[in-house]
């Protein structure tokens, strides 16, 4: 079935469902997108598809037309055009440089062993060595900068410590990218599963020093294997693309997470 191609109506709910083309679509995203699409529609709101393609390096457009042909196969339909973050640069640059005139960023060229060595054991909340600050308070003279934010000046989460919002290799991080998309967007309502709900506090401060809305958040259970581990590309998640070539129906595989 072809997506939809509806105008956008003003003063109605605004979800969306936001893959990265980094690997190819599994139960989890599919749960995730039906579970948007069906409160949308619910609530008698708009559907949105967001293509989350900043890292070039990662992603690429074939991943991206097979997200797109796996969400039509389970017969959900969106509005077009589809948003992909990769034709929008200029946007996400745009509010760095306002965090930047802001006087919150400042240049970074610490390694990731670097990092680990000085973090002394403490870790963020996602379990990564926490940034202990080298380079605000020493200033780096040379190297490939990122750029992190002062989390003390911008009342942020101080349990991420100062997070990087340039990135070296791609230039802006998600957490930049998805606020100005999900603002630009109109999204009402963030519908996401429970592994990034330690984000939304950041998500939550860069809305509010950019002047922009804030959704209101909930954080899904997530699918996992017979193990109770979270489905994930890099765990090798069967995708939906070899789920439909074994002979399963859209039908049965919506039917298992729940749906009509």
């Amino acid at each position: 079935m072809a997506p939809s191609r509806k105008k956008p109506f003003m003063n109605r709910p605004v979800l969306r469902f936001a893959p990265s083309p980094n690997g190819e679509l599994h139960l989890g995203h599919a749960y995730s997108a039906l579970l948007n699409a069906q409160l949308a529609r619910a609530a008698g709101g708009r559907f949105l598809v967001r293509i989350e393609d900043i890292d070039q390096a990662r992603c690429n457009p074939a991943l991206a037309a097979h997200a797109l042909a796996d969400l039509a196969w389970l017969g959900l339909t969106w509005e077009e055009p589809v948003r992909f973050q990769s034709a929008h640069l200029r946007a996400y640059h745009a509010a760095l440089d306002r965090l930047r005139a802001m006087g919150l960023l400042y240049p970074c060229n610490c390694s990731r062993s670097t990092i680990t060595a000085k973090a002394n054991g403490a870790c963020d909340p996602e379990g990564q060595p926490l940034y202990p600050g080298t380079c605000k308070h020493h200033p780096p003279s040379a190297g490939p900068l990122a750029w992190r934010i002062d989390m003390a000046k911008a009342g942020g989460p101080m349990d991420w410590g100062d997070v990087v919002l340039g990135r070296r290799d791609i230039g802006v991080s998600y957490h930049i990218a998805v606020v100005v998309d999900d603002a630009l967007q109109g999204v009402t309502h963030v519908v996401r599963g429970k592994d990034l709900e330690n984000a939304t506090p950041i998500h939550h401060m860069l809305q509010r020093l950019l002047g922009l809305a804030t959704p209101c958040y909930r954080h899904h259970d997530l699918i996992t294997d017979a193990k109770g581990r979270k489905l994930a590309k890099s765990e090798g998640a069967r995708p939906l693309r070899i789920l439909r070539e074994q002979g399963v129906t859209a039908k049965a595989l919506r039917a298992e997470l729940g749906f009509p």
